[in-house]
């Protein structure tokens, strides 16, 4: 078996922001799910597309909106044709502040990686 070469590997990274008191606040399975909330109009329909229990979802963004202090999500009711999920503003605000900070923290997990790992 050959050893690996630098073009076999890419890197990743897991991220997410927390506080003193609450490990997970806000990470990147949450900014899935809220994007996945404002594509789809429905949480089912959002954990169904991410392959996560409706359950778990839920449970998510109410440990988030707890430790946040602010609601992420606007939920209707009215049956399978009339209810849905949107995000409130707060939500909005968090999945695209979140997404601007991912994309700084990529390029500069690229960049040293292109540093550290030169051809």
């Amino acid at each position: 078996m050959s050893a690996p070469r630098k073009t076999d590997f890419s890197p990743g990274m897991k991220l997410w922001l927390s506080t003193p008191r609450a490990e997970g606040v806000f990470g990147d399975g949450k900014w899935r799910l809220l994007d996945a909330i404002e594509r789809n109009g429905s949480l089912r329909a959002a954990a169904e597309s991410l392959q996560m229990s409706y359950r778990k979802a839920w449970g998510d963004l109410k440990k988030a909106e707890r430790c946040l202090g602010e609601d992420l999500i606007a939920k209707s009711r009215g049956g399978p044709n009339h209810g849905g999920t949107c995000l409130t503003q707060a939500g909005k605000r968090w999945l695209q502040t979140y997404s601007r900070f991912r994309t700084d923290v990529e390029k500069a997990v690229h960049r040293a990686y292109r540093r550290h790992f030169p051809k």
